[in-house]
């Protein structure tokens, strides 16, 4: 899988709207008639579900296909009247385009801070190319400098994850919600590991 990420540098040095969508425009750019897309969650990403579905509606693209990484990434598909599909029906995806929270200057990424990481990655690995867009606020030197990592795990037995947690050194929390744990869309948990450094590098640790 190649993975590409576009920043809002050529745009502007500051966090706005406007840089959301140049970035999310440049990457739009890369879909082609016939392509299976995977639309990702966030902000970053929706602006290019947005841009996506403003280029259908006025022709500029057509006969695609989108697979939506979380409810409310298939809830706006449909309001911009994006053509769905899923993973049973087309396995391979050709393009997928999603933000992250953190990005570290050798590429890697935090993601799922917005709770659809486990969709989200599923989407990403079956992809023949992930396109990764951020802003300037998500560069940073090194994974954790800002973001805690997000673990998603079943509600049964949640908690016997935070020891192995530790031994990693993190400082593991159970994310809550309004009433509640945090659920995402396919019910489960996020336990928010922070680390005040990585001790290795983070596919070591899975």
């Amino acid at each position: 899988m190649a993975r590409d990420v576009l920043d809002s540098r050529q745009a502007t040095l500051t966090y706005s709207d406007a840089a959301h969508r140049d970035a999310a425009r440049r990457a739009v750019d890369l879909i082609q008639a016939g392509m299976v897309v995977g639309l990702g969650t966030g902000a970053t990403a929706g602006a290019a579900v947005r841009e996506i579905g403003r280029r259908l509606a006025t022709g500029q693209l057509s006969d695609i296909a989108g697979i939506p990484t979380s409810d409310a990434t298939r809830d706006l598909a449909r309001e911009l009247r994006i053509p769905l599909t899923d993973l049973s029906a087309n396995t391979q995806i050709d393009l997928t385009i999603d933000g992250a929270d953190e990005v570290s200057p050798g590429g890697d990424l935090i993601k799922g801070l917005g709770g659809a990481l486990l969709r989200e990655k599923i989407v990403a690995v079956n992809s023949r190319r992930l396109v990764i867009v951020v802003d300037q606020t998500k560069l940073v030197q090194r994974l954790g400098q800002r973001a805690a990592l997000p673990i998603e795990v079943v509600p049964f037995g949640w908690s016997t994850h935070l020891s192995f947690l530790r031994e990693l050194g993190a400082e593991p929390a159970l994310r809550h919600g309004e009433a509640g744990p945090f659920l995402t869309d396919d019910g489960h948990y996020i336990i928010d590991a922070r680390f005040s450094r990585w001790n290795q590098r983070p596919e070591r640790a899975r």
